[in-house]
Protein backbone atom coordinates (compact mmCIF):
# COMPACT_ATOMS: atom_id res chain seq x y z
CA UNK A 1 0.00 0.00 0.00
CA UNK A 2 1.37 3.52 -0.98
CA UNK A 3 2.35 5.82 2.28
CA UNK A 4 -0.22 8.07 2.49
CA UNK A 5 0.08 11.93 1.65
CA UNK A 6 -2.61 13.28 2.75
CA UNK A 7 -3.46 11.12 6.31
CA UNK A 8 -6.35 8.88 6.64
CA UNK A 9 -7.15 6.62 3.69
CA UNK A 10 -11.10 7.22 2.71
CA UNK A 11 -12.84 4.29 2.05
CA UNK A 12 -12.95 5.11 -1.69
CA UNK A 13 -9.53 4.90 -1.89
CA UNK A 14 -9.17 1.86 0.90
CA UNK A 15 -11.71 -0.12 -1.44
CA UNK A 16 -9.17 1.06 -4.69
CA UNK A 17 -6.01 -0.19 -2.40
CA UNK A 18 -7.68 -3.57 -2.00
CA UNK A 19 -8.71 -3.84 -5.76
CA UNK A 20 -5.21 -3.01 -6.32
CA UNK A 21 -3.47 -5.79 -4.46
CA UNK A 22 -6.26 -8.54 -5.41
CA UNK A 23 -5.98 -7.88 -9.16
CA UNK A 24 -1.89 -7.81 -9.19
CA UNK A 25 -2.46 -11.57 -7.93
CA UNK A 26 -1.83 -14.56 -10.01
CA UNK A 27 -5.63 -15.79 -8.91
CA UNK A 28 -6.98 -13.03 -10.73
CA UNK A 29 -5.13 -14.13 -13.83
CA UNK A 30 -6.55 -17.31 -13.55
CA UNK A 31 -10.45 -16.01 -12.72
CA UNK A 32 -9.89 -14.20 -16.60
CA UNK A 33 -8.51 -16.72 -18.10
CA UNK A 34 -11.31 -19.40 -16.60
CA UNK A 35 -14.30 -16.30 -17.49
CA UNK A 36 -12.69 -16.81 -21.23
CA UNK A 37 -12.85 -20.66 -21.53
CA UNK A 38 -15.45 -20.76 -19.89
CA UNK A 39 -17.50 -18.34 -22.22
CA UNK A 40 -15.55 -19.80 -25.27
CA UNK A 41 -18.48 -22.66 -25.81
CA UNK A 42 -20.96 -20.49 -25.57
CA UNK A 43 -21.56 -19.84 -29.10
CA UNK A 44 -22.99 -23.32 -28.85
CA UNK A 45 -26.01 -21.68 -27.00
CA UNK A 46 -26.51 -17.99 -27.99
CA UNK A 47 -29.05 -17.36 -31.24
CA UNK A 48 -25.59 -15.65 -32.83
CA UNK A 49 -22.52 -15.21 -32.95
CA UNK A 50 -22.83 -11.12 -32.49
CA UNK A 51 -24.26 -11.55 -29.31
CA UNK A 52 -21.81 -14.18 -28.19
CA UNK A 53 -18.85 -11.85 -29.18
CA UNK A 54 -21.09 -9.37 -27.69
CA UNK A 55 -21.40 -10.86 -24.42
CA UNK A 56 -17.68 -10.86 -23.61
CA UNK A 57 -17.02 -7.47 -25.12
CA UNK A 58 -19.15 -6.03 -22.81
CA UNK A 59 -17.82 -7.62 -20.02
CA UNK A 60 -14.26 -7.20 -20.54
CA UNK A 61 -15.10 -3.42 -21.70
CA UNK A 62 -17.03 -2.49 -17.94
CA UNK A 63 -14.16 -4.47 -16.31
CA UNK A 64 -11.54 -2.94 -17.80
CA UNK A 65 -13.13 0.35 -17.37
CA UNK A 66 -13.66 0.26 -13.94
CA UNK A 67 -10.54 -1.16 -13.34
CA UNK A 68 -8.51 1.78 -15.27
CA UNK A 69 -10.20 4.21 -12.66
CA UNK A 70 -9.40 2.30 -9.05
CA UNK A 71 -5.86 1.96 -10.43
CA UNK A 72 -5.51 5.31 -11.03
CA UNK A 73 -6.50 6.22 -7.87
CA UNK A 74 -3.67 3.98 -6.50
CA UNK A 75 -1.40 4.41 -8.81
CA UNK A 76 -2.02 8.56 -8.04
CA UNK A 77 -1.26 8.30 -4.41
CA UNK A 78 1.52 6.46 -4.89
CA UNK A 79 3.07 9.02 -6.82
CA UNK A 80 2.21 11.63 -4.19
CA UNK A 81 4.22 9.53 -2.06
CA UNK A 82 6.98 8.63 -3.51
CA UNK A 83 7.08 12.59 -4.33
CA UNK A 84 7.15 13.36 -0.47
CA UNK A 85 9.57 11.55 -0.24
CA UNK A 86 12.00 12.11 -2.71
CA UNK A 87 11.38 15.64 -1.01
CA UNK A 88 12.62 15.23 2.26
CA UNK A 89 15.37 13.34 0.47
CA UNK A 90 16.81 16.77 -1.26
CA UNK A 91 15.54 19.17 1.72
CA UNK A 92 17.74 16.37 4.08
CA UNK A 93 20.60 16.90 1.41
CA UNK A 94 20.60 20.25 1.04
CA UNK A 95 21.17 20.70 4.42
CA UNK A 96 23.57 18.65 4.87
CA UNK A 97 25.55 20.10 2.30
CA UNK A 98 24.95 23.86 3.75
CA UNK A 99 26.54 22.41 7.40
CA UNK A 100 29.42 20.84 5.68
CA UNK A 101 29.92 24.02 3.47
CA UNK A 102 32.24 25.77 5.96
CA UNK A 103 34.81 22.75 5.46
CA UNK A 104 34.27 22.39 1.79
CA UNK A 105 33.18 25.62 0.00
CA UNK A 106 32.22 24.11 -3.29
CA UNK A 107 29.19 22.70 -1.45
CA UNK A 108 27.59 26.17 -1.92
CA UNK A 109 27.45 25.87 -5.47
CA UNK A 110 25.80 22.27 -5.79
CA UNK A 111 23.57 22.99 -2.85
CA UNK A 112 22.04 26.00 -5.12
CA UNK A 113 22.31 23.68 -7.87
CA UNK A 114 20.44 21.35 -5.84
CA UNK A 115 17.44 24.09 -4.24
CA UNK A 116 17.13 24.90 -8.06
CA UNK A 117 16.92 21.40 -9.58
CA UNK A 118 14.00 20.33 -7.49
CA UNK A 119 12.67 23.57 -6.18
CA UNK A 120 13.57 23.83 -2.52
CA UNK A 121 13.04 27.23 -1.60
CA UNK A 122 9.70 27.80 -3.60
CA UNK A 123 8.71 24.56 -1.68
CA UNK A 124 9.69 25.91 2.35
CA UNK A 125 8.38 29.39 1.57
CA UNK A 126 4.84 28.15 0.50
Amino acid sequence: MPSEVRGKLTIFDRFATTTATLTSKAGFFVFCVLLVVVWAPTFLVLPSIDTWQLVINTATTIVTFLLVALLQNTQSRSDDAVQQKLNAIADALADLMGELSADHPELHRHRAELADAVGLEKRESA
